[in-house]
């Protein structure tokens, strides 16, 4: 986890200044990293203060057009955001509960997959969505003891 100051010395890298609600959002990218605008903008206020839902989305624009922070939205989910950037690597999602979870790039580099037919494009990047059950959903409930309900009746066990 970077401290405050590997955050404004990022920041100041993507030549952007340093504010106050741009290393609360940045912040709470990394330490919430795939978590939606929403959870951004709880532990951004839980840092900072006051600071409007608008405040929040702008930071998160600019922080993702510089290359900070990396938006991500598989389908049927909102935008979630992360702060690891740059390696191309891809995400896990359970179909249950939603849960994402980073899974390194498929073939080591960028852009990891190559296309059967590039149709002229230069292709630098690969996302891919796996898409499965974690191991919390994947794993059945431990059902109750079942008894025998006819050698109840019977009176015999």
């Amino acid at each position: 986890m970077p401290d405050v100051a590997d955050l404004e010395r990022a920041l100041r890298a993507a030549g952007l200044r340093v504010t106050r609600p741009r290393l609360a959002v940045l912040n709470a990218v990394h330490e919430h990293p795939h978590v939606d605008t929403e959870a951004l903008i709880g532990a951004a206020r839980a840092r900072l203060g006051a600071l409007s839902h608008q405040a929040v989305y702008d930071v998160l624009r600019i922080l993702t057009d510089k290359g900070l922070v990396r938006r991500i939205q598989p389908q049927g989910s909102v935008a979630r955001y992360e702060a690891r950037v740059g390696d191309n690597h891809h995400h896990l999602v359970c179909r249950s509960c939603g849960a994402i979870s980073d899974v390194d790039c498929a073939a080591g580099e960028a852009p990891c997959l190559t296309p059967s037919a590039d149709a002229g494009f230069l292709v630098d990047e690969a996302e891919v969505i796996y898409w499965g059950r974690c191991r919390s959903c994947a794993t059945p409930p431990a059902s109750p003891p079942t008894t025998d309900s006819s050698a109840a009746q019977r009176g015999t066990t």
